[in-house]
């Protein structure tokens, strides 16, 4: 088994993600990442109480998700709330927390046809509209973005021939497996969405749900107790597009600053959790 928790390649196929595992900086992120990690695992409250634990970050996560969308609730709104209908912004966070939930649903899906499992998460964010053409699918050609809240980078727009060919590029290299890490395999997920945008809305809360996805799958974090989106949200949406623009780039640089800051993010989730741990600990959480 791969260290992402996918089968390796077969002998003599291509491992491109694996490339990626090995530029600058990168070992290091992932080396620090997986310490992290195993820190909060290895908290005495997660032995009886995970799933507090994983309810709060799951809270945490969407919300920071919403954020960084350009829906910055407080967590008390979250809590006090039930009708996440009223307006862009109300259905932003209920879109945040809806895909949450369903992330891990769907893992064997993912596993078999991560384009169907894209499709899906697009429709849980939609609410499950039905007389909308548009959700449950990637865009056609003609068809606009509309995720008026904010522009998820100031990045040339893919048509839908390239939107459909890098998707089923990236759903045969997930399938293949891979020997790369886990936070490799989820930055590439989380970058290469938000540079396709895919669907015609809520493309962000996609990608950052599919890279939550990889992430339980992989075996990296199968409690799902760190969340990233906190971490992205904490750097700031500016840091967050910049090191996008260096994943779109393609550049080894670029490619290194963009899972650098995935794994700054997933760190940060981490000592979100850890907090949680520790107040929960003290009995005041």
């Amino acid at each position: 088994m791969a260290s992402n928790g996918s089968p390796s390649p077969a002998h003599g196929h291509a491992d491109p993600l694996a490339v990626l595992g090995d530029l600058p900086g990168v070992p290091e992120s992932v080396a620090s990442v997986r310490k992290a990690v195993d820190g909060v695992y290895g908290h005495r409250v997660m032995r009886r109480r995970s799933d507090e634990v994983a309810s709060e970050a799951a809270l945490r996560g969407a919300r920071a998700s919403a954020a960084l969308a350009g829906a910055d609730w407080s967590l008390e709104e979250l809590r006090r709330r039930s009708d996440f209908s009223a307006d862009a912004e109300a259905h932003t966070v209920g879109a945040a927390l809806r895909l949450t939930a369903e992330a891990g649903q769907l893992l064997g899906i993912w596993r078999r046809s991560p384009v169907q499992a894209l499709a899906r998460l697009h429709l849980v964010a939609a609410g499950g509209v039905s007389d909308d053409a548009t959700v449950g699918r990637p865009r056609l050609s003609g068809e606009s973005v509309d995720e008026p809240l904010v522009p998820v980078a100031d990045l040339p727009l893919p048509d839908s021939i390239e939107v459909n060919a890098r998707l089923e590029g990236l759903a045969d290299l997930l399938r293949a497996g891979t020997s790369a890490p886990a936070l490799v395999v989820a930055a590439a997920v989380h970058g290469e969405l938000l540079c396709l945008r895919p669907f015609g809305s809520f493309n962000g809360p996609v990608a950052r749900a599919a890279e939550r996805i990889v992430l339980v799958g992989s075996g990296l974090d199968p409690k799902s107790v760190c969340p990233a989106e906190v971490g992205y949200a904490e750097l700031g949406r500016s840091e967050y597009l910049a090191a996008l623009e260096g994943y779109a780039s393609g550049t080894p640089e670029g490619m290194a600053v963009w899972i650098a800051h995935c794994g700054k993010a997933l760190e940060l989730g981490v000592r979100e959790s850890v907090a949680v741990c520790e107040a929960l600990q003290r009995g005041a959480a």
